[in-house]
Order: structure tokens, then sequence, then C-alpha cells
């Protein structure tokens, strides 16, 4: 990333390293309100997508139950309906002419008596399903209350950290809008990427004792020398940092003393 001293807009490169490094002060500041939230946003996403995720399921295994019981019903009036078949088979046989259809009368008692086994095994299996979905359901809805009373003081955490900070965030977002538009498109685009890339969000940082204020590392004294003359653009070559010295970051810059070179010891 390199730049002559002066660009086509007009504004040097020092004057562009000088928003950019203002632009980085804001953002950085701006990251401070959200890092004192902490994990407080996240943990209220997802405890109001558990908490959905909790009534999607409990609506569902009130469906199930309800399908179970309307079943249920039915068998019984199927079971009603046998009986009264067999009440009805039952009398005919009284008034039967052979024996052909004295057995077919029985059969069908037989076979209505069969339906109502089955029928009542049939009840037996959907109420031993009910028994235990309302088992699961029941702990789902007291999983359900107990996320709902975390949420509602996570929220209540949340609000009050957003009350107390929001004011300064949105007046910091209006500075950092301010402060991209003295910044050219290719920069600005380069500086995001940086950002995005960098844990702690620092796209932009001063050298500080011959080094990269980002990564630690070493910078070469040449390399020194192009960031102090403020002629080009000049990156960490190990983080990718934008580096600037420290008259644009606007610190005291700290010169080591030369350490006493040792005496030679006198040949006896």
């Amino acid at each position: 990333m390199a730049s002559k001293a002066s660009s086509k807009d007009g504004k040097t490169v020092e004057e562009k390293l000088q928003a950019l490094y203002n632009l980085q002060e804001i953002d950085s500041k701006i990251d401070k309100i959200r890092t004192i939230r902490g994990e407080l946003p996240l943990e209220v996403q997802d405890l109001e997508d558990e908490i959905a995720g909790l009534e999607t399921r409990i609506s569902k295994y009130d469906d199930e139950i309800s399908t179970l019981e309307a079943d249920i019903a039915a068998k019984k009036n199927a079971m009603s309906a046998s009986k009264d078949a067999i009440k009805k088979y039952t009398e005919q046989q009284n008034n039967v002419r052979n024996n052909r259809e004295y057995d077919s009368l029985t059969k069908e008692i037989e076979f209505q008596n069969l339906e109502i086994q089955l029928a009542e095994k049939r009840i037996k299996e959907y109420k031993s399903k009910i028994e235990d979905k309302k088992v699961i359901n029941n702990e789902a809805k007291e999983t359900l209350e107990a996320r709902a009373k975390e949420l509602a003081h996570k929220k209540g955490e949340l609000d009050e950290i957003v009350s107390e900070t929001q004011k300064e965030e949105t007046e910091l977002q209006k500075q950092s809008e301010k402060a991209m538009e003295s910044i050219d498109d290719r920069l600005l685009t380069a500086y995001k990427r940086i950002r995005s890339n960098a844990r702690n969000g620092l796209a932009v940082v001063p050298v500080e004792r011959d080094s990269c204020g980002g990564c630690f590392n070493q910078i070469p004294p040449q390399r020194q020398l192009d960031i102090k003359t403020h002629k080009k653009v000049i990156v960490c070559e190990h983080c990718g940092r934008v580096l600037v010295d420290a008259a644009i970051a606007g610190i005291e810059e700290v010169v080591e003393e030369p350490k006493p070179k040792r005496r030679a010891r006198a040949a006896k």
C-alpha cells in the first residue's frame, strides 16, 4: 500500500494517516463500550432462540396429545358401536331358521368382540403415549419458565447497560461516520478489511519502541524512517496493520539511551 506525498484529492499522506488514526481512535472507543456489554447480547439472543424452540416443541406435543385423545374417543365410539352390534346379533340368533344363519351371526359376534379387544389395546397404548408426552411436555414447560425468567433478568441487565452507554455510542458512531467521509474509498476499504481481521479491532497502530503496536514485532530501521517521513502508507509486514509514528499518534516518543560501552581491560 503506497502513495505519493500528495494525492489527487489534495491531501498529503500525513493528513490521510492522521484521519485514519483519528477514525481508529473513535472506533476503538465504540469497541470499548460494546465490550462492556460483554456477551450479554449474544446470551439474550441464545435464550430467545431456545425459548422459541421450546415453545415450538410444547405446541407440537400439545397437538400430538390432542390427536391421541381424539383417537381414544374414536376407539371408544367404535367399541360402543361393536357392543350395539353384538346386542343386535345376539337378539337375531334367537330368531334364526337354520344353523347356517346361527353360525354366521356367531362369527359376527366373535368379530365384534375382537374389534372391542383391539380397540381396548389401542386405547391403552394411546394413554401410555399421552402420559409419556405429558411428562416430556411438563419438563419442557418448566424449562421454558426458567429460561423466560433468565431472559427477563438478562434483558434487564442489557437494557441498563445500553441506557448508560447508548447516548455516548450514538455520538461516537456519528463521529465515526463523519471521519470516514474524509478518507478516500481505497484506504477506507483497506482499513475496514484489516480491522475485521484483527481480533482487537485495531487496524492502525503506532510504532512503540521500534516495534509494531499491534503484533509487537521489530520494525527494520529503513521502514521506521519511511513511517516518520510520511511519504507513503506503511503496513506491518507481519500483521498487516497500518503503522503511524508517535507524532501522528500524539504520544511522546520514548528514546532509549544507548548503553555505555564496556572499557577494554588493560593488558598486563
